[in-house]
């Protein structure tokens, strides 16, 4: 009986680990608005789903830092659904306080723009196994408004 038990327990370990999952890439950062009190900033993420079937995404987490600072995090909850067997373009909206900006003053004065860190959580909804979260960074650069954004 031990015998059988432990080839049930080989033969599922090794269909696990041979499962497809989602696929997922930051694919863009931009500066996407100005306001008076804020910057929104916006993240593209590019998700290939396997499965025939859409795949619900329970939330996505966000971490948006700059000299080793956090300069805005959060979740986008309920952003919708993976379509099935095709690649979905998911937007991930940043709100970043203008008083943040003036800490990174360094940072900006030196080049005029913003050395970022994105680290993403896409947490999705997968039959049988339940939530799955796809880990995601990103490092680059975003260049800051002008007075022409702004005005």
């Amino acid at each position: 009986m031990s015998q059988l038990l432990g080839k049930a327990k080989h033969f599922v370990a090794e269909k696990v680990v041979n499962v497809k999952t989602p696929e997922a890439t930051i694919t863009d950062m931009n500066l996407e608005s100005v306001h008076p009190d804020s910057i929104d900033y916006g993240a593209k993420v590019s998700v290939k789903n396997p499965y025939g079937t859409s795949i619900p995404i329970c939330e996505i987490s966000y971490s948006f830092k700059s000299g080793g600072r956090m300069i805005a995090s959060g979740t986008v909850p309920d952003p919708g659904s993976l379509k099935g067997d095709d690649t979905t373009i998911l937007d991930v909206p940043m709100k970043v306080p203008h008083s943040v900006l003036v800490s990174l003053v360094k940072d900006v004065v030196g080049d005029g723009d913003i050395d970022y860190e994105l680290v993403l959580g896409l947490t999705i909804d997968l039959p049988i196994f339940g939530k799955f979260t796809i880990p995601l960074s990103r490092k680059g650069e975003l260049k800051l408004p002008t007075l022409s954004d702004m005005f």
